[in-house]
């Protein structure tokens, strides 16, 4: 039976990380099935979902894994577990404003206490134009459960976009993009 792992990663960022971890992943048998990386802070950093023929191959990958290791890599390895097909509604929130401490913990608290998931979090600072400071963007693509009040979160996210000053946009997601990914 195929044996499916999430590998999380972080070395310091060099020419071939990938390659090493491509080459690892094939030598096992393995395939590559889905990924997220980035660069950050001198470090390269990656999840990556994988599939192996079975257990004792999966096992072969770990051992690969140790190896990488002592080159510098730091691994993190978990069974994956077979995915659902999504259910609720696909949201996503768009948010721009001055960068400050508790932006990032004030949102989330929000969609947590309306028991939203977050499925994709994207953030970054950048230079506001005419020096005019930081600013903070986040894109975060959501799932909310069945039946929630849509009106309550967007009330209580405008609520918190006026208290943090930002601009902050709650929409359904396209039906093409609302894939987990």
């Amino acid at each position: 039976m195929s044996a499916q792992l999430i590998l999380c990663f972080i070395a310091a960022d060099k020419p071939g990380l990938v390659d090493a971890l491509s080459k690892a992943i094939s030598e096992c048998g393995g395939n590559w099935l889905e990924s997220r990386m980035a660069h950050m802070a001198e470090k390269f950093t990656g999840i990556i979902r994988v599939e192996l023929p079975d257990r004792e191959r999966a096992e072969g990958l770990m051992a690969q894994l140790a190896t990488l290791e002592r080159d510098g890599f730091n691994i993190m390895v978990s069974d994956a577990r077979e995915q659902a097909e999504p259910t609720g509604s696909p949201l996503e929130i768009d948010l721009v404003g001055s960068d400050q401490p508790g932006i990032v913990q004030d949102i989330t608290h929000c969609l947590a206490t309306h028991r939203v998931s977050i499925e994709k979090m994207d953030t970054y600072t950048a230079d506001a134009p005419m020096g005019g400071g930081i600013l903070f963007h986040a894109h975060f693509d959501l799932r909310a459960p069945s039946g929630f009040d849509e009106a309550a979160l967007h009330a209580e996210l405008e609520q918190l976009a006026n208290a943090l000053m930002v601009d902050l946009d709650l929409h359904e997601r396209d039906a093409v993009a609302a894939k987990p990914g």
